[in-house]
């Protein structure tokens, strides 16, 4: 017997469906997975700024339009006949149980910083390694996360700006990676760092 969840997905399917159907809503008929991309992104850009605020409608509502897009790309997949939302929801839950063997299974893992090692460890076990498709400083810290005995030290100086070097974007890497190395022993989450310093710069902190 479907419960209340299950029957609230069932419902948002059948109006995401509907509304990519023959008489639906023309903007949502001509959407593709590329056309779609921006939007994907800008929801979870605004549902992690809600989750920052920390008011509950306000969360609802952002994880309601970052689920749309998911229901999107999902009922775009489910017209081709290849997979549908049930689909993503199966997979996802076979992930978690794969990559959950201290819950699931009989590996040890008592701390956040051993499960979060043995995830990185379980994805290079499934063939995969440092994803670059996410933005670049989150792909740095994960990074580090999965490999940190063979992290380079912190520089102890910054270059002066008005001394540019002979190969500019190669320093600046570093000196980013550096500041991802940091970020990684302090425990912060260095794209999460940069997004509130801008706010406060943008509140006139």
């Amino acid at each position: 017997m479907m419960g209340r969840i299950g029957e609230a997905v069932e419902a948002l399917v059948e109006v995401v469906a509907r509304l990519r159907g023959p008489n639906g809503c023309p903007w949502d008929r001509a959407q593709t997975h590329t056309s779609l991309i921006p939007y994907l992104l800008e929801e979870a850009y605004e549902a992690a700024e809600a989750l920052e605020e920390g008011t509950p409608e306000r969360i609802k509502e952002e994880l309601g339009d970052l689920l749309l897009q998911v229901a999107l790309h999902a009922q775009i997949e489910a017209e081709a006949g290849r997979f549908d939302l049930g689909d993503v929801a199966s997979a996802l839950r076979e992930k978690l149980i794969r990559r959950h063997r201290h819950v699931f299974g009989d590996v040890k893992a008592t701390t956040p910083a051993e499960v979060r090692k043995q995830w990185e460890e379980f994805k290079r076990e499934e063939g995969k390694g440092l994803d670059l498709a996410r933005p670049a400083l989150i792909a740095a810290r994960k990074y580090i996360e999965a490999r940190p005995d063979t992290v380079a030290p912190v520089p102890s100086h910054i270059p002066p700006p008005e001394k540019v070097p002979a190969r500019p974007e190669e320093e600046i890497g570093k000196l980013l990676y550096s500041i991802c190395v940091l970020a990684h022993r302090w425990g912060v989450e260095p794209e999460l760092a940069l997004r509130r310093h801008l706010k406060r710069l943008e509140d006139g902190e």
